[in-house]
């Protein structure tokens, strides 16, 4: 469940946030990939924010940058910062664009796949040095990257990994769509009897060597 309220259709006055909930989450609710859509109308509730978010929609449009190495880009983005809607919507894309199913797969794996052309690689390993190393960039990953991209693609390429980062961390902080799930990582608990015992004790209790 969402942490934040869901805006209802009814409450939705600003016309930019009608216009995308209306043509985006169907009539029983939920959206046409299978999200249950509550991004939307949770970020409705700041009709401005909304507003920010959905003009970086405005990127695909009249750019050079071909979408399918943008694609990969977003993939890789939300497989490294975990989320599953992320990642889950930006696979779709890239099948959308004719991307093989074997690729889009590889993706999760890409330093080990040798389904990848170099440009290919190269963004991938440019998204890894944006979200896994919070922006360190080695100077060879770098020069590898603009073999294949000019300048001002390289600056697209790094503006829309970087938002679907921020969009993936905070899908994840307001449990939205896919990432609406409960933190895998949690203590296994000890089976009954396991009391308070310290098991270095045990493990060190008259030890060869001691």
């Amino acid at each position: 469940m969402a942490r934040l309220r869901r805006v209802p259709r009814a409450e939705m006055t600003d016309p930019v946030v009608q216009l995308f909930h209306d043509r985006l989450i169907l009539p029983g609710g939920g959206t046409a990939t299978g999200s249950p859509g509550d991004w939307w109308e949770v970020f409705a509730l700041h009709p401005a924010i909304f507003r920010h978010c959905v003009k970086g929609f405005e990127l695909y449009r009249g750019t050079a940058l071909d979408p399918v190495l943008r694609e990969l880009a977003q993939v890789r983005a939300g497989w490294a910062r975990q989320s599953q809607f992320v990642y889950s919507q930006h696979c779709k894309q890239l099948r959308a664009l004719g991307v093989a199913e074997e690729k889009v797969r590889a993706v999760a794996h890409w330093p080990v796949s040798d389904v990848f052309d170099a440009a290919e690689r190269a963004v991938l390993a440019y998204a890894d040095a944006l979200v896994l190393d919070g922006g360190r960039v080695p100077d060879e990953v770098f020069a590898a990257l603009g073999r294949h991209l000019p300048d001002e693609q390289i600056l697209e390429l790094t503006y829309v990994t970087c938002l679907y980062e921020m969009h993936a961390t905070m899908a994840r902080a307001l449990r939205l769509e896919f990432d609406d799930r409960p933190d895998p990582i949690v203590e296994v608990p000890a089976p009954d009897g396991y009391g308070t015992r310290d098991i270095a004790d045990e493990l060190t209790e008259d030890s060869p060597g001691r």
